[in-house]
């Protein structure tokens, strides 16, 4: 496979800011990428955002299918030059937002894939929940975000960086921040350096929810004026529960109402959200 600048120069690619196309071209941090990954030769992996194919062609070489999506049709057709008689891989062109993950599962629907994507900055929220979403068809993902993000979905609680995803992230996975990446490794190069994030998703939840959608809101709304008390957030917040009954319903859980909520764990917001839930 030749080089990244090699190929942009080749199909006379210019990268689109719009679609946040920053492509690594750092031969050794692919290489790392791919062994984070572990891709086996049962494996069915997707990659999002396969770009010029560079990452595409080494995860190829190692899984038994690889699924390339690719939103932008310029580089879809570069995929079908450069790949697309590679018998193990199928050029998608699609939104990785509106891709459905299960569609692929290996085993007759039974087993669970390897996501490997170098994730548009502007997206990654986005990105991260759909493949929580879709959590009982994905066994690993490993993601290049941008590094404030990536080490936000691993912070504890109690730190300044924990927050929403951070609490979605660590009730289905086991994230792991992996290597940090320069700037001076992307063309073109980006006004952030990034960070690479293993999140292997859990067989079952950290903990019992009764109702995930709910769960979301009762985070998001805990979380909406980070200085304020979760007391006076909940009482902000419009959730199925009623001003009055709030400070009783967290003297209940065992919950002081006068803590913020980047001092909840996992499991105080899942009791939380599980009160509320049960009226």
């Amino acid at each position: 496979m030749q080089s990244p600048l090699s190929l942009l120069r080749k199909h006379g690619i210019r990268p689109l800011k719009r679609l946040g196309q920053n492509f690594l071209c750092d031969p050794n941090i692919l290489e790392k990428i791919v062994r984070i990954a572990d891709v086996r030769d049962t494996d069915t992996v997707v990659e999002i955002g396969a770009g010029i194919g560079v990452l595409t062609a080494l995860l190829a070489a190692r899984a038994r299918r690889l699924v390339a999506l690719e939103v932008d049709r310029r580089l879809v057709a570069v995929l079908n030059t450069e790949l697309g008689e590679a018998p193990n891989i199928e050029i998608v062109h699609g939104d990785v937002l509106e891709y459905d993950f299960a569609s692929v599962r290996p085993g007759g629907g039974e087993g669970r894939l390897r996501v490997v994507g170098n994730v548009p900055y502007n997206l990654s929220s986005q990105i991260v929940l759909r493949l929580l979403d879709y959590r009982e068809s994905v066994d690993r993902a490993v993601l290049m975000l941008q590094r404030e993000v990536a080490e936000r979905l691993a912070a504890p609680p109690g730190t300044k960086d924990y927050g929403p995803l951070s609490v979605y992230v660590a009730l289905y996975t086991q994230p792991r921040l992996e290597m940090r990446v320069p700037a001076s490794c992307f063309v073109p190069r980006p006004e952030v350096d990034s960070r690479v994030i293993r999140l292997d998703m859990r067989r079952d939840p950290l903990c019992s929810v009764d109702d995930p959608a709910l769960f979301r809101d009762v985070v998001r709304s805990c979380f909406a004026k980070r200085r304020k008390t979760l007391l006076n957030n909940l009482r902000q917040s419009g959730l199925p529960v009623g001003q009055d009954a709030i400070p009783s319903m967290l003297e209940e859980l065992g919950i002081d109402g006068a803590r913020r909520a980047e001092t909840l764990s996992v499991l105080e917001f899942a009791s939380l959200s599980n009160r509320i839930g049960r009226g």
